[in-house]
């Protein structure tokens, strides 16, 4: 199961977290990507304890395809280091990943 992974990364609004979570499907980078929130953040910036408000992705792919998916977002991201982290899969229902891996198919023969 070490093929699969979730991705995680917030961003400061909604509208925002659609737009990515379009891009990032659209452009097949993920079988799907969920969008929770909002959610209340506090973390360190530049010397400040920030206070704010974000929604987060929830990004289904493959391994395979991260380094793709991090550039894309990066790219298309309005925070000057948007939080990227890919935790691995290490168990799931087999009808789910087997959607995964259906999805990402469709994306290598893209």
């Amino acid at each position: 199961m070490k093929n699969y992974i979730q991705v995680l990364t917030t961003v400061p609004s909604v509208d925002e977290g659609i737009g990515l979570a379009r891009s990032i499907t659209s452009h097949r980078l993920a079988a799907g990507v969920q969008i929770v929130g909002p959610i209340r953040s506090f973390y360190w910036w530049r010397g400040e304890l920030r206070d704010e408000q974000e929604w987060q992705l929830v990004i289904m792919t493959t391994r395979v395809l991260f380094d793709a998916l991090e550039a894309h977002i990066k790219a298309n991201h309005s925070y000057e280091t948007p939080e990227i982290i890919a935790t691995e899969i290490t168990a799931g229902s087999e009808d789910y990943l087997a959607w995964i891996s259906a999805e990402t198919r469709r994306i290598d023969a893209s």
